[in-house]
């Protein structure tokens, strides 16, 4: 287990792209809009908590519920599909029931700790030490929780129109990953 800071930046990088938490600020403001408070400490620490335990343990669980790592994927691309039509279309698909839960769901996860992101710890953990994962899972929570708490000085920042714009254009990121994560892996569960 060697501490390698080239391997925090790669991996940190790779996970921040996934992430994407700057491309989730307009449904964070949404959200914070619809139900009046997130609480950030919360999301963050979830997310976190998920990422790791889900980078040792992961591929296991899923083999032990009978799930593969492409079902897996392909679940979580659909997902992300459906959050990619809300920010695209301007339309609402999900609904809670329980809006104080909103930190939790859909925020630390699907979000932050979702399908693609879980997928990509799977591969990171093929390539690189996991001491050197962990801490760039620990970088980007600190960088998620920064932006959880500044949503609405960013909101202000950018306006309503700016959001709108920043909206559709990570929409259509959004969409463009899900269909790549759906691609590489729909092969798979027919092989």
């Amino acid at each position: 287990m060697a501490f390698d800071w080239k391997e925090v930046f790669t991996v940190g990088m790779v996970l921040f792209a996934v992430i994407d938490i700057v491309g989730t600020i307009p449904i964070i403001v949404d959200l914070r809009n619809k139900i009046g408070h997130i609480h950030s400490e919360r999301a963050s620490l979830v997310s976190g908590l998920i990422m790791i335990t889900f980078l040792f343990v992961g591929e296991e669980m899923l083999k032990f519920i009978g799930v593969d790592v492409k079902s897996f994927a392909v679940a979580g691309s659909i997902v992300l599909f459906f959050l990619s039509l809300e920010m695209i279309l301007g339309i609402s698909i999900y609904k809670d029931d329980e809006p104080k839960t909103a930190s939790i769901v859909p925020i630390a996860f699907p979000l932050i700790a979702g399908a693609g992101t879980m997928t990509t710890l799977l591969s990171l953990r093929s390539e690189y030490q996991s001491i050197n994962i962990v801490v760039a899972i620990l970088i980007n929570i600190i960088i998620v929780y920064g932006v959880l708490k500044l949503s609405g000085k960013i909101e202000q920042m950018l306006g309503q129109t700016g959001l709108g714009v920043i909206r559709k254009v990570f929409g259509v990121i959004l969409l463009a990953i899900a269909v790549k994560l759906f691609a590489a892996n729909v092969k798979g569960l027919f092989v």
